[in-house]
């Protein structure tokens, strides 16, 4: 059984195993220790406190084996994008030429480079380890930083976004960037993404094409890849379109993965997800067990627990309005709650 939590220190070498198994694309886990060590101080820094207001800050969460302790995956949330470095994004728009004198009628894409994500929420470096994709893990890892962002909606951004990888092979060759590459940089694609990566990004304001590229320009194997994701992360893409998710249009200005997003107050699980008081009670559950699986998490916060179990649900409201989840000794001591504590649920 797996449990959400927040990063710790002692995560560093399962952080750095992960970062090498992501293979190329997977910008935001580069192979470097001190790049590696910063996200870890910067989530560290952002769960020390309860902020009322949105500000810049990574909550990094871990999926933990309950049964052997072993990290088998990650998943985050940055606060805010684009507030400290550029936040870049191409935007795929048309332009009409056209002559009524002539009879001539034309619409050419085109791709804007913006930094219209400024300051927007972003779900970020979702990866779960082969041997632990199965089930309805990933479904978890995936989901439960919805019931954070519920629980602590003050500190995060009215949109969410969620950048996608885009096409690569096995050798991290991007055709999207192969075209780039070859009229604009010097660089291959695996350079650039690491540069990406690490921060160091003042190479995309020199050297990026300062005005809209004609779609048509571009050779037939970039077109073919913009707006289309890796084969890696199609599952999590279609978890996010589960949830209300859609693409507008953003790309990635390497290998032109979508850029998706959603208004914070629609996604699904979010909107569906409310309280619920806790009773424990591993006998009762065994008379009354519901069929349903359910995310549920405790509702604290520097001590975030989250996970997915079969519940039994009183659909019959308390005094207070909210109805009673019944846990087993082991799903509550997951989550650190008590019999009378208060939890967040919402049906899968």
């Amino acid at each position: 059984m797996l449990v959400i939590r927040p990063i710790a220190q002692q995560d560093f070498p399962t952080l750095k195993q992960f970062a090498i198994e992501s293979g190329h694309g997977f910008t935001s886990l580069p192979v470097n220790d001190a790049l590696l060590q910063r996200k870890i101080d910067s989530s560290l820094a952002a769960f020390s406190e309860v902020s009322m207001t949105k500000r810049e800050g990574l909550y990094f969460f871990v999926a933990e084996d309950s049964e052997t302790s072993k990290v088998v995956g990650t998943c985050a949330i940055d606060a805010a994008v684009g507030l400290s470095a550029p936040f870049y994004n191409y935007l795929l728009g048309k332009q009409v030429h056209s002559s009524a004198r002539l009879g001539i009628y034309n619409v050419v894409e085109t791709l804007t480079l913006t930094n219209d994500y400024t300051g927007v929420s972003e779900l970020c470096t979702l990866f779960l380890q082969e041997s632990a994709r199965h089930g309805r893990n990933g479904r978890l890892l995936s989901k439960s930083r919805f019931l954070f962002l519920a629980e602590f909606s003050t500190l995060f951004d009215h949109r969410i976004l969620a950048e996608m990888r885009g096409v690569s092979d096995a050798n991290g060759n991007s055709p999207f960037w192969s075209w780039l590459q070859e009229h604009f940089f010097t660089m291959d694609f695996p350079t650039v993404d690491y540069l990406s990566g690490i921060g160091q990004q003042d190479f995309i304001a020199d050297l990026m094409p300062k005005f809209p590229i004609y779609a048509n320009l571009l050779s037939k194997e970039a077109r073919a890849v913009i707006g289309h994701t890796h084969s890696n992360t199609q599952p999590a893409l279609r978890f996010l379109e589960e949830e209300g998710f859609s693409w507008r249009g953003y790309v990635d200005i390497f290998d032109a993965g979508p850029s998706v997003e959603c208004e914070l107050s629609q996604i699904h699980s979010i909107r569906n997800s409310r309280h619920a008081w806790v009773a424990i009670n591993d006998e009762g559950l065994c008379d009354v067990h519901s069929a349903d699986y359910y995310l549920i998490s405790n509702t604290q916060f520097a001590d975030f627990r989250a996970t997915l179990a079969q519940l039994s649900l009183s659909d019959s409201p308390t005094t207070t309005g909210l109805p009673t989840v019944t846990l087993s000794e082991k799903v509550a001591r997951l989550l650190k709650v008590q019999a009378g504590d208060k939890v967040r649920i919402v049906k899968i």
